[in-house]
């Protein structure tokens, strides 16, 4: 028996493409495009999974306009590249940095530091950026840095916790970048993926005041068992590491503005959520936790609605975590739907589905990996007819195993944006 793409699970997918739509840059950016300068150079710099499209966007406004003194470089994700007239793009790893991050960082910030008084420094940022901006301070490896990152993935971190160990660890991460481009004006668009859109948080906030401290960093690495190698536990106790805040003179007249968030992901799917009939039912775009917990939660909320006898859509964004326990495959998307599925136990007329929109959850960082899943009524009798066992799946984090094998599996490819977790759950 294979899933039906018709009905509920048709309209779950036209709901994921309209809330990649409504953050892509294509859609959201021009408006906010600074004039260009009036005698100097135009240095775009973009960092993320939006970076390649971003900066087409850019280089078109510009170009359209008869501007034309463009130079810059763009780094995005493995597999979310493409050709930018004037902006030259590289490609580089991630979650997990690598070598093609560090040595196009090295470049981008030998470029912010070549600005001059008359340039204007364009900092187009996405999530991904943390990853695909690399450099690491004082003795740290790169090898070094990967382990960290693949140390903090297992064990649960939000991305606040991540992203404040990496700014304490990093010589562009944290406002670093900003004091690179002085004395040039410095002008910063970003497309939010974090959990109520904080600038400090997107992309580990180069361009913007760091509120956190060394102090912080090292309640991370104690709160999450994190075992630090001896060049980074040196630099968490330089006081020399401490990152930029509030009234350096590197952010005096710099601009900071947010142009894509998940709210405008929630707005598309509350709109076409209720033009096909159903109820929305928002629970935020800012939603937190393991992503098995969360999945128990609404669960409970559809079923209660069902026994209501309401037709309506659960819609949520926001950026769930998973703690790592087996050795399976899965990213947080996928692993909520496997929960949930399990908690629904195969209820009539529930249907859902949990995606990034990005277009990867999890995986082992190519671009072909999958976005989510879709569950509905039949999800777990057909895992059973395949002989698969959903909690044992489950337990051990091997929610891609199991989708696989049902077919269930959402892969859209590269979106080339990134406004986080898309869930919906559709009653009937």
């Amino acid at each position: 028996m294979t899933p039906d793409i018709d009905g509920p699970r048709g309209l779950l997918l036209a709901l994921f493409d309209a809330a990649i739509a409504a953050a892509h840059p294509r859609l959201c950016l021009p408006a906010h495009l600074p004039e260009p300068p009036a005698s100097g150079r135009l240095i775009v710099l973009a960092a993320g999974k939006a970076a390649a499209s971003m900066s087409e966007v850019a280089s078109a406004h510009y170009r359209a306009g008869g501007f034309n003194r463009i130079e810059g470089l763009a780094v995005a994700r493995h597999g979310y590249g493409g050709a930018v007239e004037g902006i030259e793009v590289v490609e580089a790893g991630h979650p997990v940095p690598d070598e093609a991050g560090i040595a196009a960082t090295a470049r981008t910030l030998a470029l912010a530091q070549s600005a001059g008084p008359d340039d204007l420094v364009l900092v187009l940022l996405s999530g991904g950026g943390s990853a695909n901006w690399i450099a690491p301070a004082g003795a740290l490896t790169l090898a070094e840095k990967q382990g960290l990152t693949r140390a903090l993935l297992r064990s649960g971190a939000d991305i606040g916790e991540i992203n404040t160990l990496r700014k304490h660890l990093s010589r562009i991460k944290g406002g670093r970048l900003a004091a690179a481009c002085q004395p040039a004006r410095l002008w910063t668009l970003a497309i939010s993926d974090v959990p109520h859109d904080d600038p400090s948080v997107i992309a580990s906030g180069p361009t913007v005041p760091d509120p956190t401290t060394l102090a912080d960093a090292l309640a991370v690495v104690r709160r999450r068992g994190i075992t630090l190698p001896p060049s980074a536990a040196a630099l968490l106790a330089d006081p020399a590491s401490e990152s930029p805040k509030p009234g350096d003179p590197a952010f005096r007249g710099a601009e900071y503005r947010i142009v894509a968030r998940p709210a405008d992901m929630i707005s598309a799917l509350v709109r076409d959520a209720a033009a096909a009939g159903y109820e929305p039912i928002v629970l935020g775009g800012d939603l937190e936790g393991e992503a098995r917990d969360v999945a128990a939660q609404h669960a409970a909320q559809a079923l209660a609605l069902k026994r209501a006898g309401r037709r309506a859509a659960i819609i949520s964004g926001g950026e769930l975590t998973v703690t790592m326990r087996g050795q399976g495959r899965g990213g947080p998307n996928q692993e909520y739907a496997l929960a949930l599925a399990i908690a629904l136990a195969g209820e009539p007329g529930i249907s859902a589905m949990a995606g990034d929109t990005d277009g990867t959850d999890g995986g082992a960082g190519s671009a072909s990996d999958p976005a989510g899943a879709i569950v509905d009524e039949t999800t777990l009798a057909r895992a059973e007819a395949a002989g698969l066992d959903a909690a044992g799946c489950l337990a051990a984090n091997d929610s891609t195993t199991f989708f696989e094998k049902t077919g269930d599996l959402v892969v859209p490819g590269p979106t080339r944006t990134n406004v986080n977790d898309c869930r919906i759950i559709l009653v009937d």
